[in-house]
């Protein structure tokens, strides 16, 4: 599973980092910490119950926008085909505190997917795209994103970063038409 985001404390808490926030919270349930790793990101692996799926929680050290090359490197390094992978992201498209999952399909215009795309030569992966709501007014797509969410939205945030954690843990446990089922919310 890999986490979008922006390194650094100035990005931690922006909209475009609650791929990684979502991450976060899955490597506290598994009890595991994230390690630096050769592959220009930092992880965490463990189990979320005894004989239940391995997880690999991997978060790029790049900026979004290059998050492609990492992922990549962490498909090669743990041989596993793209089909496997799982990015969790936020999506402008999506109303804030909604979730949507989906495998494969385009970028829609997000930058750290185009890149992974491009990297892995395929777009044949899950996405948990977290819903971020666009932004209001003429604020430019990119200084929403990386704005901090309101207060308003940071009361409902700890719902949606948990539903998303758990939508991941279902894809791995029960497979993606479980989590969908699951987890969709209507337009």
């Amino acid at each position: 599973m890999v986490g979008l985001g922006n390194p650094g404390p100035d990005y931690a808490s922006t909209r475009h980092n609650v791929g990684q926030m979502v991450l976060s919270l899955l490597a506290d349930r598994l009890q595991s910490g994230f390690k630096t790793h050769k592959t220009q990101a930092i992880v965490a692996e463990g189990r979320s119950f005894p004989g239940g799926p391995r997880f690999v929680l991997a978060k790029p050290t790049t900026f979004m926008n290059v998050s492609g090359p990492p992922v990549a490197a962490l498909l090669r390094y743990y041989d596993l085909d793209v089909s496997r992978l799982v990015v969790v992201h936020d999506e402008l498209d999506i109303p804030f505190d909604t979730l949507k999952i989906k495998q494969g399909g385009g970028h829609g215009g997000h930058n750290g997917l185009r890149d992974i795309i491009a990297a892995c030569g395929s777009n044949d992966f899950t996405r948990v795209r977290v819903g971020i709501g666009r932004p209001p007014g003429r604020q430019p797509a990119a200084d929403f994103v990386l704005h901090d969410f309101t207060s308003t939205e940071r009361k409902t945030l700890p719902n949606l970063l948990d539903e998303a954690a758990d939508a991941v843990e279902m894809i791995a446990a029960d497979g993606l038409t479980a989590a969908q089922l699951k987890f969709h919310t209507a337009d």
